[in-house]
């Protein structure tokens, strides 16, 4: 019978492990909050560029502030059309 020694490599603790999962949380965190800052940017230059003069959204607005039921009886005559195509 020998007497071999095995040397096993050690296995990281239960700390070392938490460490880690939470430095891969907290990159994953910062490269989600980077796209949602980029998609929010995107969206605020896609709504400045919708108001302005001219456009649209912006002859839209001046309708609804100048006849605000009229307007809301129109959009809730569209959303009855809508809702009974499906």
């Amino acid at each position: 019978m020998s007497t071999e020694t095995f040397e096993t490599t050690p296995q990281p603790g239960v700390a070392e492990r938490a460490l880690d999962t939470a430095t891969d949380m907290s990159h994953s965190l910062g490269e989600m909050l980077g796209t949602l800052r980029a998609a929010v940017d995107r969206l605020g230059e896609a709504a400045r560029n919708a108001q302005r003069p001219g456009t649209a959204l912006s002859t839209l607005s001046a309708i609804t502030r100048e006849a605000p039921l009229a307007s809301l009886f129109v959009a809730f005559l569209f959303g009855v059309a809508v809702a009974r195509r499906r």
